[in-house]
């Protein structure tokens, strides 16, 4: 018996009977005005990240500049096709030279300007921290005022992994230098792009 199977072995025989139910989380008022897109537009921004609006023949039109300079582009979304196939990763550092990540978010929070992913939407979880940039499609409808109003929604209990992800990566020094890209990835732009229908 390993040393990790041995302290999961006392956890479980030592768990309490008994159901223990998780709180009731309070309905806060959000501290939003009253449009959730644009409120969401401008946390975004406040957090290094950046709203692209779909173009009306071409939804990626404002980001094709940054896809066509990319060499390796891995889609999670039929909106886009990649040259990475995804559902091919077998290891997650597979993912590690990608450019470009392309991914739809479950919703978005209007207060944090945040957005959520499940292992359904990324396929690969690494591809959300080590490609370079991600581009991340999110329907208008499902921006959602606050977080408490996202903690209601079922993706949290039955996804196996859920994240939120406010803007690209960052992190500033005592003196408040900003530098963004130290630990994941250096931009995040949000497509503002209704799901498909069906």
């Amino acid at each position: 018996m390993t040393a990790r199977e041995a302290i999961l072995g006392d956890i479980r025989a030592n768990r309490p009977a008994g159901e223990f139910p998780l709180p009731q989380v309070p309905l806060f008022p959000p501290l939003i005005g009253d449009d959730p897109v644009a409120e969401f537009g401008d946390r975004l921004k406040r957090m290094g990240g950046r709203v692209a609006e779909p173009g009306t023949d071409d939804a990626f039109a404002d980001l094709r500049e940054r896809l066509g300079s990319a060499k390796v582009i891995a889609s999670a979304v039929p909106e886009l096709t990649g040259n990475r196939d995804l559902r091919a990763v077998r290891d997650p550092q597979e993912v590690e030279d990608v450019d470009v990540a392309v991914v739809r978010a479950v919703f978005g929070i209007a207060e944090t300007g945040s957005v959520l992913f499940t292992e359904g939407e990324l396929i690969v979880n690494a591809v959300a921290y080590l490609a370079q940039h991600l581009i991340v499609l999110l329907d208008p409808a499902d921006i959602l005022p606050n977080v408490q109003a996202a903690y209601l929604r079922p993706e949290f209990g039955r996804s196996a992994y859920a994240v939120l992800h406010t803007g690209p990566s960052a992190t500033a020094d005592i003196e408040g230098v900003l530098i963004h890209g130290a630990q994941g990835v250096r931009s995040l732009t949000v497509l503002l792009l209704p799901r498909r229908a069906g």
